[in-house]
């Protein structure tokens, strides 16, 4: 069932696309992966044979990183936006469930 702690097709963060069928689904190079983790914006997994593997979060943070140098932005400033907003949404988050208490 959905929402069981052991369903790893519920879980937004397992592993479950190899490289190749990642770049397919973003429509991007299986170079612009690896680019996004030499930048360290998203570490995938690796499998028992040393494929790296991608989660279905890491796949929207690289969508959100192609929109961003789809968009004439650097790579590698790309990644910081989404670094920078990240760490806003949260510290927006701790400040809101702050404020509730």
């Amino acid at each position: 069932m959905a929402g069981d702690s052991g369903d790893m097709f519920g879980d937004e963060d397992f592993p479950a696309y190899t490289m190749g069928r990642a770049a397919e689904i973003l429509g991007t190079s299986q170079g612009f992966l690896r680019s996004l983790g030499e930048l360290k914006l998203i570490t995938p997994m690796r499998s028992a044979g040393g494929h790296r593997r991608f989660s279905r979060s890491q796949l929207r943070l690289a969508a959100r990183a192609r929109e961003l140098v789809d968009q004439g932005v650097a790579l590698d400033a790309a990644c910081r936006i989404l670094v920078l907003e990240d760490q806003l949404q949260e510290a927006l988050r701790l400040n809101q469930a702050n404020s509730e208490d």
